[in-house]
């Protein structure tokens, strides 16, 4: 089966490449819903059509979030059934994209697919619309070869996730019992490699929690040659505070953040060892070789557990300032300083909140200023841990040792996915990410792009996953209705695994 899969798939390279670039053709910008809804509803129409052509279930769900005042783009739901005693995969993937322009310094109009040195330019290709279609192409490839697919897969589809993804969470917490109410397995691959030529699996990413902070000192700006000297300056509170939160060696300076950091065991730090991974080469994708040549930390196990493992705290503007070009004496009145912090497992949101608000209480009384300051968490999300040994993380392994002749690297990534807490939250199933494209794809970024050795790649490791699943045995996980395990039982070793909780797995 393999080698006819695999033929199948490297005789249809240009085929795959013109879908996609009729795909990244369409310009479904997400934070642009006033001009560009109707494209996101074509483009989710458009792998409708794909579906039926491939003869699979589909609807195209109303947003659930959606109103008459502000109409969002439908969830596309597939459903490709073949046996319901067989183990059910659901796949996720995005159709929706950053905006583009080729002002903002493209080399090639963004929104036209343009091959260049073995690489596929244009917005969407690799964020995800290369590898939402390549689930597609691997349900394609087994329909023309009359192979039948190992085990049932359900897809689902948005085209907000460029813009918080409204409507899914609440679909996910309306259909997990119905919907997804037999998935036993889960694949998102909407993230990267952290190299450019090995393959890994991800089974950890940091939450946050962003911050706003408010110092206001007066009604209204105030010119500094007639008020400075007499006034009370919220931006010199401001800038105050935001320099107590962490220091230029990137340590956090709140009391009390630390405190549910777990330390690193020896099994975890042993992940780190085999990962392919040069500082060097960091420096140029950080763009700071040509500036300081610096980096926080010298050696890759140390650098990579601070992206990965540790929290952090960047500060990232203020607004309400002068910040045009030129110069301008103005005192403002009212300015907001943004930073976030990147959460790690066992780090409440709830918590961090109220360690930076008391932290932030201290500090401002020590400034003894008659001002007035506010705090605002606008955002917080769980960060998200799963186990490298669940099965599903097996399966995905096996998959890319069958295609690229080797084990891949297990990472974890410093920034927030957090359809993937959503799903295991409600479902109780595990999640898997399986990232396919390279660490410089530049998603979000001018020259997106997607290396065909990727696509092709990408597609044959899909299609090798799906037989890795059907190889499970045991029964579904999402119909098992077993008692929990008793403490006694969970020390059996490999005992504890989402999806695989039960007694009948003992």
């Amino acid at each position: 089966m393999k080698e006819r899969f695999f033929a199948y798939v490297d005789e249809r390279q240009r085929r795959y490449i013109d879908q996609l670039g009729e795909a990244v053709a369409i310009p479904s910008v997400s934070s642009q819903l006033d001009t560009h809804l109707p494209d996101i509803q074509k483009m989710m129409e458009y792998a409708a059509n794909f579906i039926q052509r491939l003869g699979g279930q589909w609807e195209l769900r109303d947003n659930p979030d959606g109103t008459s005042e502000r109409p969002l783009p439908p969830l596309l739901l597939g459903h490709f059934p073949v046996d319901p005693r067989k183990k059910t995969v659901c796949v996720y993937g995005h159709l929706d994209v950053q905006p583009a322009h080729i002002d903002d310094g493209w080399d090639s109009e963004p929104f036209v697919l343009t091959e260049r040195d073995g690489k596929l330019f244009g917005r969407g290709s690799t964020d995800d619309k290369g590898p939402a279609l390549s689930w597609l192409w691997v349900i394609e490839a087994h329909k023309e070869l009359g192979i039948d697919l190992p085990v049932n897969i359900k897809i689902l589809y948005e085209g907000m996730e460029e813009y918080g993804s409204e409507g899914l969470f609440t679909f996910i917490r309306d259909e997990h019992d119905k919907f997804l109410g037999d998935v036993d397995f889960f694949c998102i691959s909407d993230n990267y490699w952290i190299g450019k030529s090995k393959p890994c699996l991800t089974y950890g990413l940091r939450g946050l929690a962003y911050f706003e902070l408010i110092v206001q000192g007066c009604e209204q700006d105030l010119h500094s040659g007639n008020m400075g000297g007499a006034v009370h300056e919220a931006m010199t509170d401001l800038i105050r505070l935001m320099g107590t939160l962490v220091d230029s060696q990137g340590r956090i300076l709140i009391e009390g953040v630390m405190d549910d950091v777990k330390p690193v065991t020896p099994e975890e730090e042993a992940f780190y060892d085999p990962i392919e991974f040069d500082v060097e080469s960091f420096k140029e994708e950080a763009k700071v070789k040509s500036i300081s040549n610096k980096l926080l930390h010298g050696n890759k196990k140390d650098l990579l557990m601070a992206r990965w493992r540790f929290p952090t705290l960047s500060l990232h503007g203020i607004e309400g300032a002068f910040s045009g070009s030129g110069a301008k004496t103005v005192i403002p009145a009212k300015v907001k300083g943004k930073f976030s912090m990147r959460l790690v497992p066992d780090q409440d949101p709830v918590r961090i909140e109220q360690v930076v608000r008391a932290h932030i209480a201290r500090e401002f009384e020590k400034l003894n200023s008659p001002n007035k300051v506010e705090l605002n968490m606008l955002h917080g999300a769980k960060s998200w841990l799963s186990s490298p040994d669940h099965p599903n993380y097996a399966a995905a392994a096996a998959a890319i040792q069958t295609v690229f002749q080797t084990t891949p690297d297990y990472t974890r990534e410093g920034g927030s996915i957090p359809i993937t807490t959503a799903f295991e939250e409600a479902t109780g199933m595990n999640a898997l990410l399986l990232p396919i494209g390279a660490c410089d794809d530049m998603a979000h970024s001018q020259n997106e792009k997607y290396n065909i050795t990727n696509l092709m790649n990408g597609i044959k490791v899909l299609g090798m996953y799906l037989h890795e699943l059907g190889k499970i045995g045991g029964p579904k996980p999402s119909s098992c209705r077993c008692i929990p395990l008793t403490e006694e039982e969970l020390m059996v070793p490999g005992a504890f695994m989402k999806g695989f909780r039960c007694k009948c797995e003992m």
